[in-house]
């Protein structure tokens, strides 16, 4: 499955897109979430985490990935949901995202990869209003696609500029 998934994000880096385009698609705590292609390097599978101390909760650790350290996010614990087992299907998605210093590359595990897929921008709606206390700044908006609603991620702005930045400092 990964390696279907890894050919179909090959074959979609040449297509710039806006909202419109595809999205790498996955699961968290039952729900569907999807993340631009572009920003996606590689999809791996669980790897031993080492811990780095006085980090976040959501912040797993370090991985070796072939000679690079790269810092992990548990998305669930980023969003706030409940810490779960690892299965045969949680994953690491390899994202890069906008750092201070540049690109940075950033582990994000997730319950499972779906699928990519192609979403046309009049099947993506803007995110509801939650009203002021509630920050929906990472979300780039909600598509609609086969009866059912998923969550669009800005994934540059999923973690905040103060926690890329001790990201970078700490695996630097």
């Amino acid at each position: 499955m990964k390696n279907a998934i890894n050919a179909s994000l090959d074959e979609a880096m040449s297509n710039p897109t806006d909202r419109e385009g595809k999205y790498l698609t996955f699961t968290l705590a039952n729900e569907d979430y999807g993340i631009g292609i572009l920003k996606i390097k590689e999809i791996i599978g669980m790897m031993p985490i080492t811990s780095v101390p006085r980090t976040p909760d959501f912040v797993k650790g370090v991985v070796n990935l072939r000679g690079k350290v790269i810092p992990v996010v548990d998305l669930r614990l980023k969003f706030g949901m409940p810490e779960i087992d690892y299965t045969e299907r949680t994953c690491i998605i390899v994202v890069e995202i906008s750092g201070q210093s540049g690109a940075v590359k950033i582990g994000i595990v997730v319950d499972a990869v779906s699928e990519v897929l192609n979403i046309k921008g009049e099947d993506i709606e803007n995110t509801p209003v939650f009203g002021t206390r509630v920050n929906t700044d990472y979300i780039l908006g909600m598509a609609k696609t086969g009866g059912c609603v998923k969550i669009l991620l800005d994934i540059d702005k999923v973690l905040s500029t103060q926690e890329i930045s001790s990201l970078e400092k700490g695996v630097g």
